[in-house]
C-alpha cells in the first residue's frame, strides 16, 4: 500500500494550495482529483465567469465610446468565438496548476476518492495511507424544488457559461447574491432581457445598505430588472416562453413573467455525501459542513477540512488561506485562520467589502462614524467614464479603530485589500487617509472617504 505524509482529496483552490505549500514544507503529499484539476473555480467558476465579464464590460465601454468621439460599428457577436476563448483561458490556468503539481513534488491521482478511515483513501480498487488526509471537495450549486436542472431550460451557473449555446431574449435569474448578480451583468450585455427576483428585501443579502442600493441604481440603468422580497414558484412551457408564477416574501400571488430561460443561482451546498466520512469519524452538522476550529482540523485526529466543505463564506480565496493553514499545521508550524475575508461581486460597477456593515456595528452597540466619498468626484473614475459608485469607510466612533469599508465602482477589487490589510493591522481610519495615495487613481477614494471621517475631504462638501 502507497504511503505519504498528507493525500489531499479535491485540488479546487483550498486543495492545490494545501498540496503545494505541504511539498514546499517538505512534505511527501498525494492529490486525487475525480474531475478536472482546478475544482469549480478554474473551470466552471471564478475564472471562466470573469472571462466572460471582461467581454460584457468591453462591450459596455464600446458603447460609450462615442461620448469621445470614437463611434464603433457592433457587428454580430461570434459566441463560438467567445466561448473558444473563455476555455482557452481556463486550459492556461488549470495546466499551470498541474505544472505546479509536478516541479513541487506533488503526486497527481484521477477519480473518485472515499475514506475507509482517518488515515486510509480508497480510489477503485487502489489503497493509499497516510499520517494527515485534508477534505477539498468544494461544493454544487443547490436545486430549488419545482425548477429540476437540465442545463437547457433551467440551468445552474455551470450551464449559464455556455454562452455559445445562444443568448436568450429573456433570462430570468432566481437568486439575487453574487453568481446571480454577474450573470445578469453577462447577459444583459449580450442583448438579453434581464429580470432578477431576490427573496430577500434586498439584493446581495447582509451587504451594507447604502452601499447595496447605489449598485441597484446602476445595474437598474442597464436595463436589469431587480424585484427583491419576490420568489419563483414554478414554471409552466407555453408556445411564447416559460410563464414562471412570482409572489411575494408571504407567498401572496403578485406576477407572472415570461422568459426563454431560467438560471437558478440561491446558492451552494457542499458535497460532503459519498466521502466515507462515516468510516473515518468525521461529523457534520445539520447542513452537511464538517465543523473545523481555526487550524482547520475536524475533531478527528488527523483529518482535515478546508473550503466550501467547512461553510461560509464560499469564497476562493479563503479556501486557499485555509489549505495554506492546514498544510503549515501538518508541518508543524504554528498557523491559525483568523483573517478578515474580502468579498468581491463583479457586477459593473464592481461592488467590495470588507469588515462589519454600519447595520452589524450598529447590532452590536457599536456607536459608529462613516466617511463616504463619491466616485463622481474622483478624476479616474470619470476619465475611465464611470463615475458610478461610493466609497463607505466606517470606524468606531470614540477610538476611531477602522471597523469597515464598502466600495461601489470600478476598481473596487483591486482596492479592497488595502482596506483589508488596515483592518488585519488594527489601524485607525485616519491612518488611510494620512497615506499618500497617487494622483490621479482611484484609491484616492479611499483616502478622501476616509478624511470626510473628521469632515476634511477636499473634493466634496464635508457635511
Amino acid at each position: 500500500m502507497n504511503e505519504y505524509d498528507l493525500i489531499v482529496i479535491g485540488t479546487g483552490p483550498g486543495g492545490y494550495h494545501a498540496a503545494i505549500r505541504a511539498a514546499q514544507l517538505g512534505l511527501k503529499v498525494l492529490a486525487i482529483e475525480k474531475s478536472e484539476v482546478g475544482g469549480v473555480c478554474l473551470n466552471v467558476g471564478c475564472i471562466p465567469t470573469k472571462a466572460l465579464l471582461h467581454a460584457a464590460h468591453v462591450l459596455q465601454a464600446s458603447e460609450r465610446a462615442a461620448e469621445f468621439g470614437l463611434v464603433l460599428k457592433r457587428e454580430a457577436l461570434d459566441l463560438h468565438r467567445l466561448g473558444a476563448w473563455r476555455d482557452q483561458v481556463v486550459k492556461r490556468l488549470t495546466g499551470g496548476v498541474e505544472f505546479l503539481f509536478k516541479g513541487n513534488g506533488v503526486e497527481l491521482k484521477r477519480g473518485e476518492a472515499r475514506l475507509m478511515g482517518p488515515r486510509e483513501v480508497a480510489v477503485g480498487d487502489e489503497r493509499f495511507r497516510a499520517r494527515n488526509v485534508i477534505l477539498a471537495t468544494g461544493s454544487r450549486p443547490v436545486e430549488l424544488p419545482g425548477f429540476s436542472f437540465d442545463e437547457e431550460t433551467v440551468v445552474s451557473s455551470t450551464g449559464a457559461l455556455r454562452v455559445e449555446a445562444g443568448v436568450p431574449k429573456r433570462l430570468l435569474i432566481i437568486g439575487g447574491g453574487a453568481i446571480g448578480l454577474e450573470f445578469a451583468g453577462i447577459y444583459s450585455a449580450l442583448g438579453s432581457a434581464v429580470t432578477v427576483v431576490e427573496l430577500m428585501d434586498q439584493i446581495l443579502p447582509g451587504a451594507d445598505r447604502e452601499a447595496v442600493t447605489q449598485l441597484a441604481r446602476a445595474l437598474k440603468k442597464q436595463g436589469i430588472a431587480l424585484k427583491t422580497r419576490t420568489k419563483a414558484q414554478g414554471y409552466e412551457p407555453k408556445e411564447d416562453g416559460l410563464h414562471v408564477a412570482l409572489t411575494d416574501a408571504e407567498g401572496k400571488r403578485t406576477d407572472t413573467v415570461v422568459v426563454d430561460r431560467i438560471l437558478v443561482a440561491v446558492g451552494r451546498r457542499p458535497n460532503s455525501e459519498g466521502l466515507g466520512l462515516e468510516a473515518a469519524g468525521v461529523r457534520t452538522d445539520e447542513r452537511g459542513y464538517v465543523p473545523v476550529d481555526e487550524r482547520m482540523q475536524t475533531g478527528v485526529p488527523g483529518v482535515f477540512a478546508i473550503g466550501d466543505l467547512v461553510g461560509a463564506p464560499l469564497l476562493a480565496h479563503k479556501a486557499m488561506k485555509e489549505g495554506v493553514v492546514a498544510a503549515e499545521v501538518i508541518a508543524g508550524r504554528k498557523s491559525a485562520f483568523d483573517q478578515q475575508i474580502p468579498s468581491v461581486v463583479y457586477t459593473q460597477p464592481e461592488f467590495a467589502s470588507v469588515g462589519l456593515t454600519e447595520e452589524a456595528a450598529k447590532e452590536r452597540g457599536l456607536a459608529v462614524r462613516v466617511g463616504r466619498f463619491p466616485y463622481t468626484a474622483n478624476g479616474r473614475a470619470l476619465t475611465l467614464q464611470e463615475p458610478t459608485g461610493l466609497v463607505k469607510v466606517i470606524t468606531e466612533a470614540e477610538t476611531g479603530v477602522l471597523l469597515g469599508v464598502h466600495i461601489v465602482g470600478p476598481g473596487a477589487s483591486e482596492l479592497i485589500p488595502e482596506a483589508t490589510l488596515a483592518l488585519e493591522m488594527g489601524a485607525l481610519g485616519t491612518d488611510l487617509e494620512l497615506t499618500v495615495h497617487p494622483h490621479p487613481t482611484l484609491s484616492e477614494s479611499l483616502m478622501e472617504a476616509a478624511a470626510n471621517l473628521e469632515k476634511a475631504a477636499i473634493h466634496v462638501l464635508n457635511k
